[in-house]
């Protein structure tokens, strides 16, 4: 297995806007990539992301008793879906949606 490569030599970033549902009932958003999960903050930032090949991105919301709204996209290193927007469900259970937006 390639050893991780250090922080800051990636080039390749993904545009990734979380937008807060209704009710939240105090959960926090936290993305993975590539199956590593990052805390996340809601609103809009940009992520890492190996320069070649697909990398699978998910997010999903955890509030310290359960966790709920997992959606998760592929982005490949052609660039079409390098911008993705994420959305849970109304209420605290179920999938969320990740899709591309611009």
């Amino acid at each position: 297995m390639d050893a991780p490569l250090p922080s800051g030599t990636t080039r390749r970033r993904v545009e990734l806007r979380i937008v807060r549902p209704p009710l939240t009932w105090f959960a926090r958003p936290t993305v993975t990539i590539d199956g590593v999960g990052h805390p996340a903050q809601w609103g809009r930032g940009t992520w890492a992301v190996p320069d070649e090949g697909g990398t699978e991105i998910g997010v999903y919301l955890f509030n310290r008793v359960w966790r709920f709204g997992d959606a998760r996209a592929t982005v490949t290193a052609d660039g079409t879906s390098d911008a993705l927007e994420y959305r849970a469900g109304v209420l605290p259970v179920g999938p969320g949606r990740l899709r591309p937006h611009r």
